[in-house]
């Protein structure tokens, strides 16, 4: 994911996974297409699990895809990585207990 972001000119903030997703925080330049870099993203990553754990992925596939075609794209203009992060903590949060 590293590697792909940064020849798309973007920069991997933070990753992390799931047993059936992943999450990704990217610094992208606004000259760079979103759907470009997801493309890109999820066509490197499957090609190199594939190649790596074909044995253990090939009944976890859509179909023949590895990645579904749907993703979620949240854009955090000008706040800081702090109040992004308190405000994804603060999701499953009721709004009585929220600070």
């Amino acid at each position: 994911m590293e590697e792909t972001c940064k020849q798309m000119d973007c920069e991997l903030l933070e990753f992390g996974d799931e047993h059936d997703h992943v999450h990704l925080m990217v610094s992208i330049y606004p000259k760079v297409a979103v759907s470009n870099l997801v493309s890109k993203l999820k066509g490197k990553s499957s090609y190199i699990l594939r190649r790596k754990y074909w044995d253990r992925i090939k009944t976890m596939l859509w179909g023949k895809q590895f990645w579904s075609p749907s993703y979620c794209v949240v854009s955090c203009g000008g706040a800081s990585l702090d109040v992004v992060k308190q405000y994804i903590e603060n999701q499953n949060t009721p709004q009585a207990k929220q600070p």
